[in-house]
């Protein structure tokens, strides 16, 4: 990769990458990678038995946003978080977040089961 942070580049089709392979890619060095996430909690890659990380294509991807923000924008890291955290997808929404919906709509499915009442239509007063 050039130092140019504004550059698209093609990643390999691959399913893990480890941290050095993304180090190239990225065009920082692994030690800031790791610095990154430490502050960007969207970034967990995962870990092998021997802890070395794995790093999926979307974590990558993340990265690669991240160094295009602080270094081609200038974002401060607060202001790269603030950005990131703008620009998520509902995708990226919290399995926490979604399980308790899910949960509360289970139970109000069960609510209304239970109640003997008859619905009202459109034509009843």
């Amino acid at each position: 990769m050039s130092d140019d942070p504004t550059e698209v580049m093609e990643l390999p089709d691959k399913l893990y990458f480890k941290i050095g392979e993304v180090a190239r890619l990225v065009g920082v060095k692994p030690y800031v990678l790791r610095y990154w996430e430490t502050e960007f909690s969207i970034l967990r890659p995962g870990k092998t038995r021997s802890r070395h990380r794995l790093y999926r294509r979307k974590d990558v991807e993340t990265l690669l946003e991240i160094r295009r923000l602080l270094y081609a924008e200038r974002y401060t890291i607060e202001g790269a978080k603030r950005r990131l955290r703008d620009n998520r997808l509902p995708a990226d929404i919290p399995s926490t977040t979604l399980a308790r919906v899910r949960d509360e709509l289970v139970e109000l499915h069960r609510m209304l089961d239970r109640d003997p009442t008859p619905a009202l239509t459109i034509g009843d007063k």
